[in-house]
């Protein structure tokens, strides 16, 4: 081929599962796990937004982690749904551009308000007399603003990039979406700097995010250790498990699935479950987390469905 010959393709074509027997099984899951996801951060959000004592600094975090939740479900799953279950396989260029930008954005949003959260819980256990000066509704809005701005202005840059590569062999992406690393490694010109940034988009997602997580509970941890009562280091603990446990369903499988792959050889279908549940499972389960492990949303609500059974009463007089 001529150095100066460029291909730009009209379509890819999406691979998903090769011989997965009962495949279909795994798209309706993924169809549960949608409506589900809709209606838990759905929930979550209206309750935040209809009572007042929510309107805090905190709660802005958590608002934001549920419409985070609810468009990156929406990016992905629809589509993959329509996808597979009725094998429209073929994506226009531009759109399958667009697919990658919105699931990774809402990846990345996603990655960085759980460490605003971790901030949120820093301050508040190890600066409480000052957590109201220093965590306010405009500083949140702000960090909030940025991590926003700064997670559309990189995943631009990195979709990009795209842009600049040919595409002269196969236009067969194996995802079960137009992800970044399969789309850019059919390219037949140089890729070096997509990988660059591709190895960049992990650091940024998932390690430093987890670094700076691990640093402000070792913060939290040795501000504990100083808390002499039992009952008040019981009570700053219980501050902090919803976090703990959205943290955990976030990363651990985003951990897990890279050492695997960077340690052994991982089989395609596999590789792609491991994916799915890890860009879906986690925007299910952090709204029900956070609705039981909080004893504030659960007092909103209640608070919400007695008010609401006072005015169907009075209504009916």
């Amino acid at each position: 081929m001529l150095n100066d010959t460029f291909f730009r393709p009209a379509t890819f074509y999406l691979n998903g599962f090769s011989d997965l027997p009962h495949a279909t099984y795994f798209y309706v899951f993924l169809c549960f796990v949608y409506i589900m996801t809709v209606v838990g951060n759905g929930f979550l959000m209206s309750v935040i937004y209809l009572v007042k004592t929510l309107h805090s600094a905190k709660y802005m975090i958590v608002f934001s982690l549920a419409l985070t939740d609810l468009c990156g479900s929406t990016a992905l799953i629809p589509k993959v749904l329509d996808t597979f279950l009725f094998d429209r396989r073929y994506i226009v260029y531009e759109a399958c551009l667009s697919y990658m930008f919105f699931v990774w954005f809402f990846a990345f949003v996603q990655s960085w308000t759980l460490v605003t959260m971790s901030f949120d819980r820093f301050v508040a256990i190890c600066f409480p007399l000052r957590y109201h000066s220093i965590v306010t509704k405009s500083v949140v809005a702000l960090i909030l603003f940025f991590v926003w701005f700064c997670s559309s202005c990189f995943l631009a840059s990195l979709v990009g990039l795209i842009t600049r590569l040919s595409f002269c062999r196969s236009l067969v992406v194996q995802s079960f979406f137009c992800d970044h690393g399969p789309v850019y490694k059919l390219a037949c010109n140089d890729t070096s700097v997509n990988n660059i940034i591709a190895n960049f988009l992990i650091t940024v997602i998932i390690c430093i995010p987890v670094v700076l997580i691990a640093l402000t509970y070792i913060c939290v941890a040795v501000s504990l250790s100083r808390i002499t009562s039992g009952a008040e280091r019981l009570k700053a603990v219980k501050t902090c498990t919803s976090h703990i446990i959205l943290v955990a369903i976030f990363f651990l499988p985003l951990l897990v699935t890279n050492i695997a792959a960077l340690a052994t050889y991982i089989h395609p279908n596999t590789r792609i479950i491991n994916s799915t549940l890890t860009h879906t499972v986690p925007a299910l389960l952090n709204p029900i987390i956070y609705s039981l492990k909080t004893e504030e949303v659960m007092t909103s609500v209640r608070r919400l469905l007695k008010n609401n059974r006072l005015r169907n009463v009075k209504s009916s007089r």
